[in-house]
């Protein structure tokens, strides 16, 4: 097994950007899900409400950041961790986040086409987010603005298992889906389908992960990455439900992920199952 695609959100739930080579740090991938636009009184937003931010490009260079969308003038500006502290809401977490000006805010406010008034804060150094207790491997673990865990990792055989059961539904093939549908940090190479389930410990690198949760899936799946379209049919969480739904946690896909150390990553290198 070998690493085939790496890729980084820097801001929750806007395009992503693929890499070459990823640094590893205890809550993520460099940049992974630093920043999130929230509402008004501080409550994250994702696809879920506004697919369309699926159109949002991000480019990183030291700290400034350039933000492009369709029809949309681009706009740049200074990451900064010295502005404006407000409290911040990310599903059930409370804390302090940095805001990042008026300006960036107006700007994704007129692109998601909104009267409601939107902000973009940076996560803050100084409060740690920690990752839920009954999944973490140590005390207070940290996790950026994900949804809860430092790393996503899915497996290539298990997207072909599930666009040859669309296949078989939509002979046409129009139901397909690339791995981008699913937003993961680290994509494995592999020749069989949902082996992650058996994961527990994975070596990548010089980096040793702890795998200890699968991931839930949601409406986000349904929506084109490159269009921002959501799929009339609901696929492919409709078909992805007719065979990995399970009781308690859903419909699942992919596995979540806590790094041992930091340390840097690449395409091609390779994976070592660690699991006993």
């Amino acid at each position: 097994m070998q690493i085939c695609e790496l890729a980084i959100y820097p801001i929750k739930a806007c395009r992503g950007i693929s890499l070459s080579t990823a640094e590893v740090t205890p809550k993520g991938f460099l940049w992974d899900r630093e920043f999130m636009i929230t509402d008004r009184a501080g409550k994250f937003l994702t696809q879920r409400q506004y697919p369309q931010l699926a159109l949002i490009e991000v480019k990183i260079e030291a700290e400034k950041i350039t933000l492009s969308a369709a029809s949309y003038p681009t706009i740049e500006f200074t990451a900064t961790i010295i502005g404006e502290e407000i409290n911040v809401e990310v599903w059930r977490d409370r804390l302090i986040a940095i805001d990042q000006g008026d300006k960036v805010a107006n700007w994704l406010q007129s692109v998601l086409k909104t009267s409601h008034p939107l902000r973009l804060v940076r996560q803050s150094p100084r409060y740690i987010r920690p990752i839920n207790p009954h999944y973490t491997t140590r005390e207070n673990a940290p996790v950026s603005f994900a949804d809860g865990y430092p790393f996503l990792i899915t497996n290539t055989a298990s997207l072909a298992e599930l666009n040859h059961r669309l296949e078989e539904i939509y002979p046409d093939r129009s139901q397909n889906v690339p791995m981008n549908r699913f937003r993961p940090n680290i994509v494995i190479e592999s020749d069989r389908p949902f082996l992650e389930d058996e994961w527990k410990v994975l070596q990548i690198g010089e980096v040793v992960f702890d795998l200890v949760k699968p991931c839930s899936r949601c409406i986000v799946t349904t929506t084109d990455q490159i269009s921002a379209q959501r799929n009339e049919l609901r696929e492919p969480l409709k078909t992805l439900g007719t065979f990995r739904h399970f009781e308690k946690e859903g419909i699942l896909f992919g596995e979540n992920a806590i790094p041992r150390s930091p340390g840097q990553i690449k395409r091609g290198d390779t994976v070592q199952n660690l699991t006993n």
